[in-house]
């Protein structure tokens, strides 16, 4: 049965690996104008066709970014894997460690020793973003949030993301933690394509949670029709990130965009590249950096991300 599993393992990545490939080889140039509100050397994006594996828009997708709370996508791959391997149940009790309880927010600020069952777990990390259950969730499965972070690079080479390491389980600030904008897309692929039973969570935009309602932070929901998930995130370091699904008219789309300067222009721009590649005879899109964000020189695609800048000021939380 394991040497079952593996080879479907297997299979899948090489099958990702390979939509990709095809798509990018005939990947459209840019020409129309679209204006993006972020820093050249933090922007990155993405549009792919989820069942062909297709790239319709691609600037910057092989360069490194950091993601964020993207991050969490990868920790819930590992929940719903576990989920059906029968490691976990949704009634299975998460404890909640000291190290947990001391994340930043955004958290659903645990004491130690406190625990959550799995159903809200996961919907406190797709709804909330919660950092301290990231990390529960990683101890618990992982014995560790390194030894989980281990398990969460193997599983993205696995998977096919080539260009992602993981270092924690929520997103928080650290300069060795990275991933690309294909990679996530690749992951948002393979979340629906490998967990369809699971994939509802990621359309919540709240939950109940001892007796409060917990809003989420993903204004995508609901504002453009058939967009059904999936993830955003924010450090002061990567700016404002989002993974977007869209499923609707027969059309199935991943979008990528990362290092906007606020999530209202982030949202902006996936409303405009689904637009865009909704719209027929649309053809192709030249983009240029909005003069408020002081572009620099286009960075080339094997870039490291830029020095990591910790945590956003007052009152500014990461996601």
């Amino acid at each position: 049965m394991h040497k079952y599993r593996s080879s479907l393992v297997r299979a899948f990545a090489a099958s990702i690996l390979l939509l990709f490939v095809a798509g990018c080889a005939t990947t459209t140039p840019p020409e129309a104008l679209l204006t993006v509100p972020a820093p050249a050397e933090k922007y990155a994006a993405i549009v792919v066709d989820a069942r062909t594996g297709k790239s319709l828009f691609d600037v910057n997708s092989t360069a490194q970014r950091y993601p964020a709370s993207l991050t969490k996508m990868m920790t819930l791959y590992l929940v719903f894997d576990a989920l059906e391997t029968g490691r976990l149940s949704k009634e299975t009790q998460i404890p909640v460690s000291a190290h947990a309880a001391s994340q930043p927010p955004t958290k659903l600020r645990f004491r130690p020793g406190e625990s959550i069952d799995v159903d809200s777990a996961i919907r406190a990390l797709t709804v909330k973003s919660a950092n301290d259950v990231a990390v529960a969730v990683a101890e618990y499965l992982g014995g560790s949030e390194d030894g989980f972070a281990a398990m969460m690079t193997a599983k993205a080479r696995q998977i096919g993301m080539r260009n992602t390491v993981f270092r924690n389980a929520s997103g928080l600030p650290d300069a060795a933690q990275h991933t690309t904008a294909r990679d996530m897309a690749v992951l948002g692929i393979a979340l629906r394509s490998r967990f369809p039973q699971y994939y509802f969570y990621f359309s919540a935009t709240d939950f109940m949670f001892r007796g409060r309602l917990v809003k989420g932070h993903n204004d995508m929901l609901g504002r453009v029709r058939g967009v059904d998930g999936i993830k955003t995130g924010y450090i002061r370091a990567s700016g404002f990130n989002i993974v977007t699904s869209y499923d609707a008219d027969g059309r199935r789309l991943v979008i990528v965009v990362m290092g906007a300067d606020s999530a209202r222009q982030r949202n902006d721009h996936v409303e405009a590249l689904l637009r865009r590649t909704l719209s027929p005879g649309s053809g192709t899109t030249r983009v240029v950096f909005n003069a408020d964000s002081q572009p620099r020189p286009q960075v080339p695609q094997s870039a490291t991300p830029a020095p990591i800048g910790g945590l956003p000021p007052p009152g500014v939380q990461p996601y």
